[in-house]
Formats: C-alpha cells, sequence, structure tokens
C-alpha cells in the first residue's frame, strides 16, 4: 500500500435518514464529521458503493456525474439533496489499468451517476463537494476472494494523496433493522466481535486475516447478518488494498444494531 492512502469502510446507514436528521444515526453522524476533520485532506476520493453491481467491475468516468436516488418511500426533500463534485476521469482510468495489470477486468462508464451509498456519507464527511470523486461498482457475482483481490490491485495507484472508502453496512438485514428482539440482537453482537477481531486483532497473521474474510460465511449467524453479502464486500476490498490489521474500529449504534467502521490510516496521516 502507498503511503499516501487513507482507507475507510463504514456503515453508511438506511438510505437518505443520515442526512435527514434522524435519531438513530446520530452516531454515524457524528462519526463521519469527526473522521473526516480529523483525515488529512485528500486531493481525490475512490469509493465502491454496496449499491452498484456489474458483471465487470465498473467505474464512473464522467467529469460531472449526476446523483442517483436509489431509495424509495422517503420525504420529498430526499429526492433534492445535492452534491454535485466533480469526477475524476484521470483517476478512473488509472483505477481501470491497475486492474487489468492485476489481470482483472473493468471498464467505465462516462454516463452513470453516484448512489446514495456514495452521496450521503460525502455529504456529511464533505459538505463542500469539492474533491473529485470516482465510484467503484462491486462485481455481481459478489465473490470475497475476487473483491479481496480488487483492492490488493489498487496498491498500484500513485501520485496523489487518494481517500479510499468501502461504503456498505457490517450488519444488513433489512428486516431486523426494525425489531429490537433480544435474539436477533445478540447475533448481531456475535456477528459484529467475529468482524472486529478479523480486522483488528494484532495477533491473527495476515494470511488468517485474509482466509476468514474469504470465508466470512462460516462466522456466527453470518447469514442472518447478511442475507446477501453485498453490504459486507466493500470491506473485503478495503482490506486487500491496507494488507494489515486497521488503525482505528468505531462501534456505533445505527437503526438499532452494532455496527462497524474501520480505518487504516496512511502513513503520512495520523
Amino acid at each position: 500500500m502507498t503511503s499516501f492512502t487513507d482507507i475507510v469502510f463504514l456503515s453508511h446507514g438506511g438510505g437518505p435518514l443520515p442526512l435527514l436528521g434522524d435519531p438513530a444515526h446520530a452516531e454515524l453522524v457524528a462519526s463521519l464529521t469527526q473522521l473526516a476533520s480529523e483525515l488529512p485532506r485528500p486531493d481525490a476520493i475512490l469509493l465502491v458503493s454496496a449499491h452498484w453491481e456489474e458483471t465487470e467491475p465498473t467505474l464512473t468516468s464522467g467529469a460531472r456525474p449526476g446523483l442517483i436516488y436509489d431509495y424509495y418511500g422517503f420525504p420529498p426533500e430526499s429526492y433534492q439533496i445535492e452534491y454535485p463534485c466533480p469526477g475524476a476521469p484521470a483517476l478512473a482510468q488509472q483505477v481501470q489499468q491497475a486492474l487489468h495489470s492485476a489481470g482483472l477486468p473493468c471498464r467505465l462508464d462516462d454516463n452513470r451517476g453516484f448512489d446514495h451509498g456514495m452521496f450521503v456519507p460525502l455529504k456529511l464527511m464533505y459538505p463542500g463537494a469539492d474533491i473529485p470523486c470516482v465510484q467503484l461498482s462491486l462485481a455481481s457475482h459478489l465473490d470475497a476472494g475476487f473483491h479481496l483481490a480488487m483492492g490488493q490491485a489498487l496498491r498500484a495507484l500513485k501520485g496523489q494523496r487518494l481517500l479510499v472508502i468501502g461504503s456498505g453496512f457490517s450488519f444488513h438485514n433489512m428486516h431486523e433493522f426494525f425489531t429490537e428482539r433480544p435474539e436477533a440482537n445478540d447475533k448481531n453482537r456475535a456477528f459484529e466481535h467475529w468482524l472486529t477481531q478479523t480486522c483488528t486483532d494484532p495477533a491473527l497473521t495476515e494470511e488468517e486475516r485474509k482466509d476468514r474474510l474469504v470465508h466470512w460465511e462460516q462466522a456466527p449467524y453470518a447469514r442472518f447478518c447478511h442475507p446477501r453479502e453485498e453490504h459486507l464486500l466493500p470491506l473485503h476490498l478495503c482490506y486487500g488494498l491496507a494488507g494489515r490489521a486497521c488503525d482505528q474500529h468505531l462501534s456505533l449504534t445505527i437503526l438499532h444494531k452494532q455496527a462497524g467502521l474501520f480505518c487504516w490510516f496512511g502513513d503520512t496521516g495520523h
């Protein structure tokens, strides 16, 4: 990993709710705001969102991507949110080349906009919308090892201070967000404990850490917490890029469930 890269996996909350003053997102809003104030200002941001899947990894390559309001049933103001940050076509090409050089497929899309997995957390972290951004999709086969390899390929990026964000959710059972059943909360905490140990324990070798993430379904209550894994896989890309235990972990209560935020800081950062 290059010394100028800061890496953050964040649990991005429910749709636009973090921007609407929802009390169940107060910890997330405070944590993202604080984190952005502590990180060195990046030259550009590369974000992989749980809300975009393609048959092969795809990058936004337009100069001025619009927004995609990919949520339903929220108040009218939810569909008037603005985040007019510039795109970064040159960075998109560099990321594509890094993936191609590692033998991984990747294509550019100069028409696609930014979904809420991107603009919601970035509006909290960098409300000025003045940092160039590129969004990267997941691969729709959702293979854990493949997304780790994507992260490893990104180690080839050089030349600017980059913030790489994996925007997902460490717990993502939609039905259970709206219940507070004690057994559901116990399962949530058990998986979070496993995930936190996996990402933070310095006693684990990197082969052990990688193996745990590749075989994440073997974790306690894995499929209860992630009936479908798209919200977990941005973490795999983050770890693939970092290749080591994270530097900081925050445990937050979001939508009545425990969720995590994991950070790896570049050598010239913290």
